[in-house]
């Protein structure tokens, strides 16, 4: 059957459909759970978790489900951004509190040590915790860390938006490794050079990478229903991630006003911008973003992702999409309400009825 890959062999699931372990809520426990019971791999996006957060998230997430799910991390990052270009993005962000009502809000900078500390943490949970498969993003782990992990048994996923990040998750010692398309919705997992340069279509990034390095690729970026998935098997892909198709389904935990506004966008309303994060990540065009765009010399992250949270979060408790991070791949017309299994269902049906279609 033509789901019958290297991955799902590997990942022992039993179908080449991997969850993105999108961090900040829209990955619940019941979300994470209905995609491995339905055949695919959930995936707990813990980069924005504490360990104490992340470890319960896990143990509710074996308390639904059997199955191997994985568990995504951020790679630590230091920011070297200048107390001058924190107090200017202060001020212009002084609008929005002030509209918001937002007051007198503590930020406090974590420190790259603290952050270090976490990520080592959230290591030995996995290690703890027996999870099946951990991916990264941002980066690579040390080769220290790698063996860490692999002398566990955890397989190991890496994320990569050009063949040269490829080759370096693989030489590192990556098992798998997702393939960011500029298709993409959230942030982009580029960690070499300008991320201009790796903004670069799936139809292209591909099958260059499969050409390039032995391990399985995942691809990713804009990939919504069997359409997708059977395209990218064709170019040599042994699986495919979905994010923005599970951002609006029934067990997401993205807000309401962010799926909604994913359900009633179309595919030019999208724009890569580092103006809530200070990385760059696609997501559906709105003021903030706009007005944002003008400021000069933006603090890097995750020092700006900390100065705006309270902006983003504000303006969801308050229904003011205008100034929230509405991420979202370059496919939003094809996003759905329906449940995890409808939407799993659905896409291996359609690519099960193509391909008949093909061969009559």
């Amino acid at each position: 059957m033509w789901y019958d890959t290297r991955i799902t062999s590997m990942l022992n699931i039993s179908y080449p459909i991997v969850q993105a372990g999108m961090a900040g809520g829209v990955t619940t426990p019941q979300l994470v759970a209905s995609v491995s019971n339905t055949g695919g791999l959930g995936s707990l996006g813990a980069g924005y978790m504490t360990p104490e957060q992340m470890k319960k998230a896990i143990s509710d997430i074996k308390r639904l489900t059997s199955k191997p799910f994985a568990v995504n991390l951020f790679i630590p990052e230091d920011d070297p951004s200048s107390e001058e270009s924190i107090a200017n993005v202060q001020v212009k962000l002084q609008h929005y509190e002030n509209q918001l009502g937002i007051s007198d809000q503590e930020r406090k900078r974590k420190s790259f040590v603290e952050t270090q500390k976490e990520y080592q943490d959230k290591l030995q949970i996995i290690i703890d915790e027996a999870i099946p498969v951990c991916s990264f993003t941002f980066g690579v782990p040390s080769i220290e860390e790698v063996q860490r992990l692999k002398k566990e048994k955890v397989i190991l996923v890496g994320t990569a938006t050009t063949v040269k990040e490829a080759i370096i998750n693989e030489k590192i010692g990556m098992d798998l490794v997702v393939m960011q398309g500029m298709e993409a919705g959230g942030h982009r997992g580029t960690f070499t050079g300008d991320f201009q340069a790796s903004l670069i279509g799936s139809a292209s990034l591909i099958p260059q990478t499969v050409d390039a390095i032995k391990i399985p690729v995942i691809a990713a970026g804009g990939i919504m229903d069997g359409r997708g998935i059977l395209s990218m098997l064709a170019l040599g892909a042994d699986a495919v991630q979905m994010g923005t198709a599970f951002v609006t389904c029934q067990e997401s935990g993205a807000n309401p006003v962010h799926q909604h506004a994913i359900l009633t966008s179309t595919e030019d309303q999208t724009v890569v911008t580092p103006v809530f994060s200070g990385k760059p990540a696609r997501g559906i065009n709105n003021d903030f973003v706009t007005e944002m765009a003008s400021q000069n010399d933006l603090p890097g992250y995750p020092t700006l992702n900390t100065l705006t949270k309270e902006v983003r979060k504000q303006a969801a408790n308050q229904n003011r999409p205008e100034w929230m991070s509405l991420w979202s791949g370059q496919s939003p017309r094809l996003s759905t309400s329906k449940s995890v299994e409808q939407i799993i269902d659905c896409s291996v049906k359609q690519v099960t009825d193509i391909l008949e279609g093909l061969t009559t």
